[in-house]
């Protein structure tokens, strides 16, 4: 690393979490009149992934920030292309790599240039590429408009998951490249068109050199993050230490000193400005949450160990297959492993924070069971069993309170 500048502010741990929180969209009221892309637009990204359990977690996002916003307006704010009557109207995502595969707001194009380039210098990538797949992909791409690797002529070659086929590896190759674009998500397949068609023209170049690229990305980060060490920012967009080391400086983040951090930290000046101060979410997470994403980083800020377990063998979980956390005042106070029988949101398994989390995951359940028209919630495991039954009647109550409400 280079010499470090001395910090400009001390901050307290709860001052770091406060911070992080807002920056995050989980502290203070939402702007419900941005709505979805107003999120995807603060976040910077939105972690996409195949696993669906109450939703997908592209949705659960908006969701826990917002509250019970439509899952289809979440689909179209993301993806919907301009109509004819708004002929200034221009896409409003794309999807590429960033912190995994995510969506990322459209006008973000031209600072992945430098990963663009990046993944153009490598001579092979996975699968091999069969003569002409990659020419063959964009001619029927150009003749036909927006497809699937399903109808460009076949995805896989077998049941086999990593089995691609030559289209298939031909498509990914030219989204990694820049001349394709993921569109949108069908039936969770990507739908495919040319970047020509699909990014605004002012927005369809490579012209950034990677130090600029480079430098607004660490500034996107550390804005989302609103407080974070160089590996924090660098694990935003999967950057690289050195790559975060060479712009910091200019991003205009201010370093910082933050109390029990071991390590020097950055923070975006504009959330230095002002105290963060507001109503706080309660809410379930998707475990995909950029707010929780990085384990060393929930670890440090909430004394909160996350960890997916869907890839863990059952007999080795310790939380359940898709354990959400629960944030409520501003702390992780909980989880629960969710699943959907009919109109029943299921508590498979409910990890609480002592008995002043029992009220807080009982409402943010109710809220979750309305958001996915379910009317009942069930409990089936409380890890600590003395719990059990005072989570059933505060689930009762706030079962019927929502009912009240929604009569009135």
């Amino acid at each position: 690393m280079t010499t470090l500048p001395r910090p400009a502010l001390d901050l307290t741990a709860d001052d770091a979490r406060r911070i992080a929180l807002r920056a995050q969209g989980f502290l203070g009221a939402p702007d419900r009149r941005a709505g979805v892309r107003g999120v995807l637009r603060h976040l910077g990204a939105v972690q996409l992934d195949t696993i669906s359990v109450l939703a997908r977690s592209h949705e659960l996002i908006p969701y826990a920030r917002l509250g019970a916003v439509g899952r289809r307006s979440v689909e179209s704010a993301y993806w919907q292309a301009p109509s004819a009557d708004e002929p200034s109207a221009r896409p409003h995502a794309f999807e590429y790599w960033s912190h995994a595969a995510c969506i990322l707001p459209v006008e973000e194009w031209p600072h992945f240039a430098f990963r663009r380039r990046a993944y153009r210098d490598r001579p092979h990538w996975n699968h091999q590429l069969p003569d002409g797949a990659y020419d063959q992909v964009v001619k029927q791409l150009r003749a036909e408009g927006p497809l699937t690797a399903t109808q460009l002529g076949g995805a896989k070659r077998t049941s086999e998951w990593w089995d691609w086929s030559g289209t298939k590896v031909a498509v990914e190759r030219a989204l990694m490249y820049g001349e394709v674009v993921c569109v949108e998500r069908r039936g969770w397949k990507r739908v495919y068109d040319l970047a020509e068609r699909a990014i605004p023209e002012p927005l369809l170049h490579d012209e950034l050199d990677d130090t600029e690229c480079l430098r607004r990305l660490v500034r996107l980060a550390g804005e989302a993050l609103g407080v974070g060490t160089r590996a924090d920012i660098a694990d935003y967009h999967r950057l690289k230490g050195e790559q975060v080391d060479a712009v910091i400086a200019d991003s205009g983040l201010v370093p910082v000193e933050v109390e029990g951090w071991s390590k020097p930290a950055w923070a975006d000046p504009v959330a230095l400005a002002t105290p963060p101060r507001g109503r706080h979410r309660t809410t379930l997470l998707s475990p995909f949450d950029s707010l929780i994403w990085d384990r060393a980083r929930t670890e440090r800020i909430f004394g909160f160990t996350h960890r997916l377990e869907a890839y863990v063998p059952k007999p080795k979980r310790v939380y359940g297959y898709f354990a959400m956390p629960v944030l409520a005042g501003g702390h992780l106070v909980g989880r629960v492993d969710p699943a959907r029988e009919g109109h029943t949101l299921v508590a498979k398994q409910v990890t609480l924070d002592g008995a002043k989390a029992v009220p807080a995951v009982a409402q943010a359940l109710v809220e979750a069971a309305a958001w996915v028209n379910c009317t009942d919630v069930r409990v089936e495991r409380v890890d600590a069993p003395e719990l059990r039954e005072p989570l059933v009647l505060e689930l009762t109550r706030a079962v019927a309170q929502d009912l009240g409400r929604a009569s009135t």
